[in-house]
This record gives structure tokens, C-alpha cells and sequence, in this order.
């Protein structure tokens, strides 16, 4: 059964103190009960600090090593914080409103765990997408070195899902020029075969039948300058709220070096966009960042997603 505060009272009443904090990621982490990461024997028993021993091996392990959380020498009581704004709000929480928010002495303290929040956001082993679904790409431009945004554009691909109320779910992903072993490596990894895939005219999206895609061509040449608004709605409708979001909530900091992490908050959020309560986002994000690998910070700087297309 999901269980998470609905409000921020609730929060601050159920995890007044980092014992209740660790007594939660148990749960989260260990569902069905403690399994040691050492020899995978299932009892252990508490010791000081929050450290857990196995009875078996003697191994001992805690609920953060090995997570998002490992290593931190801050409260897990200002992490949930931390968590509860970057999820309560719907477009998100910059490096600075987290900083001032918690009270954080540093700018880079705000900025890293962002970072190692946002790595959390891909659940591992998510389903493709599936039934119809639309393909495109578009341009996004990013921080330089010098702080403006006149550099060499990043191409990103998009896929959306269509379904009854519109869109359904989004993937994206930066990519090279956009060739046809590109695109193609794209939709293989975005979109279950077997699925209706639409795009315009590009000849580098010719030969997905050979994939096992149903390919839908909308030809866009020689039509007026909005005809891929109208005829391909559903990319060009999140490639607008991801520029605007990009914009707004980041100001357009983003280097292009750490846009894969964004791109994976934005897919966060966007599909799960119709949830009634931020709670459960709350809840989805502590549950993947107990299943994660750490990042250090020095992992997070020199980080730039090797799957790069």
C-alpha cells in the first residue's frame, strides 16, 4: 500500500527527526523485508547510527549506502525538505529557491543534490512507449561557457503517446545530428515495437517498418510555416513547455553537458502530470533514489550521459 504525507504539515509531522526518516526508506527500500546487499540473507539487527547487521555474514550496511543518500553528512530531514519542494511544486524547484528554502549555507550544496535527485527520476527498466506514437526532434539552446545562450544548438528527439484525453506519456533524449541510424537507435530504445509510429518527411525515419513499426509519414515539405503544429500537435506542444520550463524555472542555465538530467526531470514530471496528489510524486521520487547508485559530486561534474546518441 503507497503511503506518503498528502501535505507539507503532514511531512513535518511524520519526519520530525532522521530516526523516522530511515524507518521510512526501510520500507521503501526493503518492501518485503531487509535482504543483506553482501550474501542476500534476510535478517539483521540494529545498530548505532543507523547501521543494520546482517545476522548471517555480520556485514554492515545502513539504508543510504549505496544510494542516492550515501555519504551525506546532512540530516535526512532536510533531504525529504529538499525532496518535498522539488515535487510539490509543478514546474519544479531551481538551485537557488532550494538553497533558500532549507537555509543551505551553499549555492553547490543545492545545485549537487538537485543533481543527484534528478538521477533518481528514470525508473529503471520503464516500459517503452506504445500504440500510436509521435516522433520528432527539435533544437534546444544552452548555456555556454560564458553564460549566454548564442552557442551551437542540441538537438533532442521526442516521443509521445497518443491516448483518449491527448498525450500520454513522453520520452526525450539528446542526440547528434539527427541521421538515420540516430533516429532509428531512438525509437528502438523510446518506443515498443509493434506501435504506430508518426513522423513528417525526414528521409532519415524511412526503413522503421524494417524494425517492426507501423510508420506513419505526414509530408510537411511545401505546407505552410504552422502545418507541423497542426499535423504533428502532440512533439511540438512539449517541445514548447519543455523550452518554456527550461526558461523559466532554470532561466536557461543548463550546459549541455548536464541537459540529459533535465530532460529526465521533465519526463518526471510531465508524465506524471494528472497525479492528484504531490505526495506521490514525493513517494515516487524517494522510492527510485533508494534503487539508484550514489553520485558524487565529482561523478556529477565530469558526468555527461555516455548513451549519447
Amino acid at each position: 500500500m503507497e503511503d506518503y504525507p498528502r501535505t507539507v504539515l503532514e511531512l513535518e509531522a511524520r519526519f520530525p527527526d532522521d530516526d523516522a526518516c530511515r524507518e521510512y526508506l526501510i520500507r521503501l527500500r526493503w518492501p518485503d523485508g531487509f535482504v543483506c546487499p553482501r550474501c542476500a540473507a534476510v535478517e539483521a539487527w540494529s545498530a548505532g547510527r543507523g547501521r543494520l547487521v546482517c545476522r548471517k555474514c555480520r556485514h554492515q550496511t545502513s539504508v543510504t549506502a549505496g544510494t542516492i543518500f550515501h555519504g551525506t553528512r546532512k540530516p535526512l530531514r532536510l533531504w525529504f525538505r529538499a525532496i518535498w519542494q522539488v515535487t510539490s511544486q509543478k514546474t519544479g524547484a531551481s538551485a537557488v529557491s532550494v538553497q533558500q528554502a532549507l537555509g543551505l549555507g551553499s549555492y553547490l550544496t543545492a545545485w549537487t543534490w538537485l543533481h543527484k535527485l534528478r538521477r533518481a527520476m528514470v525508473r529503471p527498466g520503464r516500459e517503452r512507449l506504445q500504440g500510436r506514437v509521435e516522433v520528432d526532434e527539435t533544437h534546444i539552446r544552452t548555456e555556454e561557457n560564458d553564460g549566454d545562450q548564442s552557442g551551437t544548438p542540441v538537438w533532442v528527439a521526442i516521443g509521445v503517446e497518443e491516448d483518449a484525453r491527448g498525450m500520454g506519456r513522453i520520452r526525450l533524449s539528446r542526440i547528434g545530428e539527427p541521421s538515420r541510424g540516430v533516429l532509428h537507435a531512438f525509437v528502438q530504445q523510446a518506443v515498443e515495437p509493434g506501435s504506430v509510429v508518426h513522423t513528417d518527411g525526414r528521409p532519415a525515419y524511412s526503413g522503421l517498418e524494417r524494425l517492426g513499426y507501423d510508420h506513419e509519414v505526414t509530408v510537411l515539405a511545401g505546407l505552410e510555416k504552422d502545418a507541423a503544429t497542426t499535423l504533428l500537435p502532440h512533439v511540438h506542444r512539449v517541445a514548447s513547455l519543455l523550452k518554456r520550463w527550461l526558461l523559466g524555472t532554470h532561466q536557461g542555465a543548463v550546459s549541455p553537458k548536464h541537459l540529459d538530467y533535465y530532460l529526465d526531470e521533465f519526463t518526471f514530471r510531465f508524465n506524471r502530470r494528472r497525479s492528484r496528489s504531490r505526495g506521490k510524486l514525493f513517494y515516487r521520487l524517494l522510492q527510485q533514489a533508494v534503487q539508484v547508485d550514489p553520485s558524487p559530486y565529482g561523478t556529477i561534474i565530469d558526468d555527461s550521459r555516455d548513451h549519447k546518441m
